[in-house]
């Protein structure tokens, strides 16, 4: 296989995982839809860049450091599933108590600048299978005789394909008449994206 198949295999499976159900994916979709495309993009981004550390821990294999301290892997995951908790009570607040708890004041569809970014960040970041599926998936594209740049490469292919991917996910969400149905069950659409942070919030701590 050539260095361009190889990469091009690599994004492949990236994309797959990328648009897999998950914190990310259900955080930012509820963030375009409720917020629209600049406050989606700017998590879109604030993912990206946790994405930006936990490629360098896959692509440096520090990734092994889950197995070999299990304590370590437990810790992170009970950190992810509290803020996923707290991410899913704070929608459901807004959805059932009429505001958002946050962003008081605030003109609506508008939010705190720094908020959404921040979001994608921490909740990419305290999100360990995020790490081990990186460090899965990149392995067999790490192994043997390689130059010197070509972890660099898979690194920068990670980063930018999900700030790219995740943000055009966000653009494409403002489709009037997706919007148009959003807003019409705005309420139950809220509540379900609640619910599933809360839901992926148990399934760490059960896992």
């Amino acid at each position: 296989m050539t260095a361009a198949a190889e990469l091009l295999a690599f994004a492949g499976v990236m994309a797959l995982g990328q648009f897999s159900p998950g914190p990310d994916m259900v955080l930012l979709t509820r963030t375009a839809l409720k917020n629209g495309a600049k406050a989606g993009i700017e998590m879109a981004l604030g993912i990206a860049c946790g994405l930006t550390v936990h490629a360098c821990v896959a692509v440096a294999g520090l990734a092994l450091a889950f197995d070999r301290l299990p304590l370590l892997r437990k810790v992170t995951c009970w950190l992810a599933a509290g803020y996923l908790l707290w991410l899913a009570w704070r929608i459901l607040r807004e959805v059932f108590g009429g505001s958002d708890p946050g962003n008081a004041g605030a003109p609506a569809g508008k939010i705190n600048g720094r908020g959404p970014f921040l979001r994608g960040l921490f909740c990419n970041l305290l999100n360990p299978k995020a790490a081990i599926f990186l460090a899965a998936v990149s392995a067999p594209f790490l192994r043997g005789e390689r130059p010197g740049w070509w972890p660099f490469l898979i690194a920068g292919i990670v980063v930018v394909q999900g700030g790219v991917l995740w943000s055009l996910w966000a653009w494409l969400l403002q489709w009037k008449p997706l919007r148009l149905r959003y807003e019409r069950a705005a309420k139950w659409i809220d509540g379900a994206f609640g619910i599933a942070l809360a839901g992926l919030a148990l399934r760490l701590m059960v896992g």
